[in-house]
């Protein structure tokens, strides 16, 4: 499929170019270990006992090779079986593979690998430099022509950052690619292209970050998928060594098939050796599920724009069982928030008896460190603040004191993006401050944490960008405090977000909007009022008692979710 540009007669080769000569890391390069490669490729079903040189097969960022010179290797022994002879290889391979690349010096050295491989089977000077000049294309995948649609995607496309990409190309890839959504990454305009490549019942098999299959920046990828295609497999690569090199991204396989949409099997940290990974590829494809928990198979796992579920399902039946009766968070008067974003830490946050500013422009700031212990131990740090009550800017014709201190640090205040292109606005924080939130009594949730870590703060402060918050008008925020600690607010978080090294999760809004909850009027009197003397006990049994009471859990689904002791609270 042919690709027009937005802008048909702006020339990117030079922003294509600056980006092509950035090191491995800015350009997302990340290269797979060979047993993980012939993994993939026997996933999607491309093996040298079948007729490959018939195949068209698609690798969108070949890098040094680590996946196209195992495909080469494997079609020339495919080919050598069906056809002994070579005198009509040109005509019969020069279609069989596109590998694109956009880094000069890896198309130059892996050129020369592949030519190399065809000289040593046989092929003369002639015929190699034109297959391998069909082959290999030198660009940016997301811009360049497509030949043909493939029956074949595989790779480990780039994860880039989208502050990491020039704008003039960004803004290309954005009108080109209905994906690229809120902050996602460069792998995703890539997988989007790749499945829009394939022919009918074509695979794709992509070993990158798992993020999209959860994160709000996935949701129109994961539409897209749910709609056309069946997710055949799913293989958690998490800290396993899938790479080369330690990367931050947490990896998964995902073999992707243009067909309807169909169950899903799922396995988990394989053994990275070649035998145990080529007999996972068997128990993968046999007809049957095999016996054992190696493997299971899941339908509905792609539906809309949801996150994929693609594990802990004895949970996943006690979250669907809450939402089918209870209405979400926000539904029930609650308010899901979160802190402040400056954009220049260094410059609005400080010391709050040393911010050089009036008064009124200064509020006392609760950060992470400040709730560690469970309550709220003020360290004395203050944020200033540019907003009027209603959000608006303050005239600093009218604050000398803060006009002063923000012409001192003009140079950093002006940098930041939100300043760029605002002659008037430019000291404004990333987010507005409503100073009235700080008057608001609130929960605080910081971001990253093994287990909800729910604070109760009685309205002195004004949250950090690294703490989301929940306000309610109906809900008593002490009662709420014991609900979210009971591990209500974890079970929907687990399920629904990204887990982190070491089994963290990401306490986002996005997850804790999620959470679901009776209506406060709902709420029998007697476990209201047990409720609030929970708030900040430690005795956890006793409050998953209290829980299991009014979300009505039955033991098995204590059970599910660990609560009580030994899981033993609940209904019979």
């Amino acid at each position: 499929m042919v690709h027009q540009s937005t802008f048909p007669f702006f020339d990117f080769s030079d922003a294509t170019e600056n980006f092509a000569q950035g090191s491995s890391e800015e350009r997302g390069a990340v290269f797979t270990r060979a047993e993980v490669v012939g993994f993939i490729l026997d996933l999607v079903g491309y093996t040298a006992d079948k007729p490959l040189h018939r195949f068209r097969i698609l690798e969108p960022s070949f890098g040094d090779g680590d996946f196209l010179l195992p495909v080469i290797e494997r079609l020339l022994k495919s080919y050598k079986a069906c056809s002994p002879s070579s005198s009509h290889a040109l005509e019969d391979l020069s279609e069989s593979i596109t590998a694109v690349e956009l880094n000069e010096e890896s198309v130059r050295n892996t050129r020369n690998k592949v030519q190399e491989m065809l000289l040593s089977y046989g092929l003369s000077v002639h015929d190699t430099g034109l297959i391998v000049d069909s082959w290999i294309v030198k660009g940016d995948f997301l811009l360049v022509d497509l030949p043909h649609t493939f029956t074949h995607v595989v790779g480990n496309p780039p994860y880039v950052r989208q502050e990491l990409i020039p704008d003039t190309l960004l803004n290309e890839y954005r009108a080109r690619y209905h994906t690229i959504y809120d902050r996602a990454d460069l792998y995703i305009p890539f997988i989007e292209r790749c499945l829009i490549a394939l022919a009918a019942g074509g695979t794709l098999g992509f070993i990158c970050s798992d993020r999209w299959m959860k994160n709000r920046y996935g949701g129109p990828l994961r539409a897209m998928v749910s709609k056309q295609y069946h997710l055949v497999y799913y293989i958690d690569m998490v800290d396993t060594p899938a790479f080369h090199s330690d990367v931050i991204a947490y990896p998964a396989i995902t073999i992707i098939r243009r067909e309807k949409p169909g169950p899903t099997r799922i396995a988990r940290r394989p053994q990275i050796a070649a035998k145990a990974l080529e007999d996972l590829s068997h128990a993968m494809s046999s007809e049957a599920v095999p016996d054992g928990k190696e493997i299971i198979e899941v339908s509905r796992v792609a539906t809309g724009r949801d996150p994929w579920v693609l594990h802990s399902f004895d949970q996943l039946e006690v979250v669907r069982r809450l939402e089918a009766e209870f209405p979400l968070l926000e539904e029930t008067g609650c308010r899901v928030g979160i802190g402040v974003a400056t954009g220049a830490d260094r410059v609005f946050i400080g010391p709050y008896g040393a911010l050089d500013v009036e008064e009124s422009r200064k509020l006392p700031l609760v950060r992470t460190k400040d709730i560690d212990s469970g309550t709220v131990q003020w360290r004395g740090y203050g944020l200033i603040n540019p907003f009027n009550d209603d959000g608006s800017l303050v005239d600093l014709n009218d604050f000398p004191k803060l006009a002063g201190y923000f012409e001192k640090h003009a140079d950093i205040i002006r940098k930041r993006h939100c300043a760029k292109d605002k002659s008037r606005g430019w000291y404004r924080t990333i987010d507005r401050i409503y100073p009235s939130l700080t008057r608001e009594h609130k929960l605080l949730i910081p971001d990253i944490k093994g287990e909800a870590n729910i604070v109760y703060e009685d309205g002195h402060f004004y949250p950090h960008h690294n703490l989301y918050y929940i306000t309610s008008g109906e809900w008593d925020l002490k009662a709420l405090q014991a609900v979210l600690r009971s591990g209500i607010a974890k079970l929907f978080v687990s399920i629904y977000s990204v887990q982190m090294r070491g089994g963290y999760l990401r306490f986002q809004a996005q997850y804790l909007r999620r959470i679901r909850l009776p209506q406060w009027k709902d709420v029998p009197s007697e476990i209201k009022a047990t409720l609030a003397t929970f708030s900040d006990e430690e005795d956890k049994s006793g409050l998953d008692e209290v829980v299991a009471l009014l979300y009505g859990l039955s033991k098995i689904e204590c059970q599910a979710i660990g609560a009580g002791k030994n899981g033993d609270c609940g209904q019979s």
